[in-house]
């Protein structure tokens, strides 16, 4: 029998023109009331949780496609992130856009994960329970809420929106 190998590459987009990419993606991280209290009034042991976790998830952004095998680096020409509290915990919105290639997907949904995982990490102290445990802590609903692919030479526009979340849209603010 002989050697098994797998053909593992990344995608040529080298005949594919540049387009104006953007994405918003979201996620939530459901939280105890104190614990939502302590991250408004930012008093937790480790900081400051929303600018920690903001600085983290545009590091995530630009770190991409070291994390994720198959992306291709990109020039990132704009991100953000915003970090909202809701009833029963805090949802996180990342907006990419970059005039690229390819789609700009995959960063905001980096960008979006990593500022939950952050948050969770400082406030774990807080959400444990006694016997150290999370019974109510919970990372929910990271997806893509829109899409957007703009060829810049003809003005073609494509955008996909999910009905199920009003995220973000600086184009519109």
């Amino acid at each position: 029998m002989g050697v098994l190998t797998e053909n593992l590459s990344i995608v040529d987009i080298s005949k594919k023109s540049p387009t104006y990419r953007r994405c918003i993606a979201e996620g939530f991280l459901k939280l105890k009331p104190s614990t939502l209290d302590a991250i408004k009034r930012r008093t937790l042991p480790k900081g400051d949780p929303i600018a920690t976790a903001q600085t983290a998830a545009l590091l995530a952004i630009k770190k991409t496609p070291t994390l994720i095998p198959h992306c291709h680096p990109l020039r990132i020409t704009y991100a953000s992130v915003r970090i909202e509290p809701e009833a029963n915990g805090v949802r996180v919105l990342t907006e990419v856009a970059a005039e690229e290639k390819t789609g700009v997907e995959i960063e905001a949904l980096v960008g979006t994960a990593i500022a939950l995982v952050t948050l969770w990490d400082l406030v774990k102290s807080l959400e444990k329970d006694e016997r150290g445990q999370y019974p109510t802590t919970a990372i929910t609903e990271i997806k893509v809420i829109t899409k957007e692919k703009v060829d810049v030479a003809s003005g073609a526009q494509g955008t996909r929106r999910s009905s199920q979340s009003s995220g973000p849209d600086r184009n519109s603010q």
